[in-house]
């Protein structure tokens, strides 16, 4: 874990992140303050990655009502 002054950080903040993404960093004011800096993760699948429902309706049945709501 590495310590910053505010300064330091400010001037070497894309150096920082970086650091971040392998340890903790702390970044440490003046008045004697601290605080951490940590990469938090990716997310592993998309969130648009949804399970499919089963439904009965077919593909003419769907464009039907998207013309029916499109009408009004």
């Amino acid at each position: 874990m590495r310590v910053f002054t505010y300064s330091e950080a400010r001037q070497n903040l894309a150096k920082l992140l970086t650091l971040a993404q392998s340890e903790t960093v702390r970044i440490r004011r003046r008045d004697g303050s601290m605080f951490t800096l940590d990469a938090v993760p990716a997310p592993k699948a998309s969130p648009f990655d949804v399970t499919g429902v089963k439904a009965k309706a077919t593909t003419d049945d769907i464009l039907s009502a998207v013309r029916e709501s499109r009408a009004r």
